[in-house]
């Protein structure tokens, strides 16, 4: 190795080991316990730990509960997503925009959400979405909606969820895509305008190519996070109403903290996570396609 390159490693060195003991290591342990029947009495004594095989797998997927949480947790990476990216791009387009003053406190106001307890504000926004005395029944009365049982109706309840994760994530990608927007080259924007551009013509052809490898990490780690979705429902909905919201780390954490399965739970950690790691091989090739790696 070049000089260079020794120190590159002893500088990440240090960061890779870290990763090592903390996502490697269980990764291993969560494998092991899924081929066994690892639980309460086994966590007493070792003896009542028995080797099972794949019977977790099998019992998973023959679990209708699985599917229906698999199924609501796509449904929240599909339509939340776009929806956070959205707007998160949006918000860093209008801070870009010269005209806008007091970009520095928008800035941190748009950002606070992200850096702010989940289960705070998700406390907080029970009562924003309560049917007798929230906020947004409030505000909808006027024209003519509600009230609006958005907790307590199954098709309310995903979309006030979504609404909720929105506001509290979208601050984190508008701080990276403001960062990006500031490399997009100046020459090429105004070259464009002088050729007679329109300004959604210069975002589609001179902005968005210049940020796609910053879209494609928004894309990918914003996946990952819809993916893992937990606390939210939890602390909103309990899974409910009528199963509406439990997710796949929902129904992870009854398996496991609930009901003390412990071998089954780390079946569905393991599931999650080739699901993650086959969506997250979907979107660099995608990203490979569009030269934005």
């Amino acid at each position: 190795m070049t000089r260079q390159e020794r120190t590159g490693w002893a500088f990440t060195a240090p960061v890779l080991t870290i990763i090592t003991i903390v996502f490697l290591a269980p990764t291993i342990l969560a494998l092991a316990l899924s081929v066994t029947d690892y639980s309460i009495y086994a966590m007493a004594d070792t003896r009542n730990l028995r080797f099972v095989g794949l019977d977790n797998f099998r019992e998973l997927f023959a679990t209708p509960l699985f599917w229906r949480a698999l199924r609501n947790t796509a449904l929240f990476a599909v339509l939340g997503v776009p929806m956070a990216i959205g707007a998160s791009l949006f918000a860093a387009l209008l801070l870009n925009d010269s005209s806008v003053r007091w970009k520095p406190f928008w800035r941190v106001a748009l950002f606070a959400p992200y850096v702010t307890s989940v289960v705070a504000t998700a406390i907080v926004w029970r009562y924003v979405l309560n049917t007798r005395y929230g906020l947004l029944n409030y505000a909808l009365s006027p024209v003519g909606i509600g009230p609006v049982d958005w907790l307590g109706d199954p098709r309310a309840s995903v979309p006030a969820i979504l609404i909720f994760v929105t506001w509290k994530i979208f601050g984190y990608n508008m701080i990276v895509f403001t960062a990006a927007l500031s490399t997009v080259p100046t020459q090429l924007m105004e070259a464009a305008r002088l050729d007679g551009a329109s300004r959604w013509q210069r975002f589609r052809d001179v902005t968005l190519p210049a940020i796609g490898p910053t879209l494609l990490l928004a894309a990918v780690m914003s996946v990952a996070g819809f993916l893992q979705i937990f606390a939210e429902p939890y602390v909103m909905t309990m899974g409910g109403p009528a199963q509406s919201t439990v997710t796949v780390l929902y129904f992870m954490f009854d398996e496991g903290f609930k009901w003390w399965n412990l071998g089954q739970a780390s079946a569905v950690a393991l599931v999650l996570l080739v699901l993650i790691l086959g969506v997250t091989w979907v979107q660099a090739r995608i990203g490979r396609r569009y030269r934005w790696l």
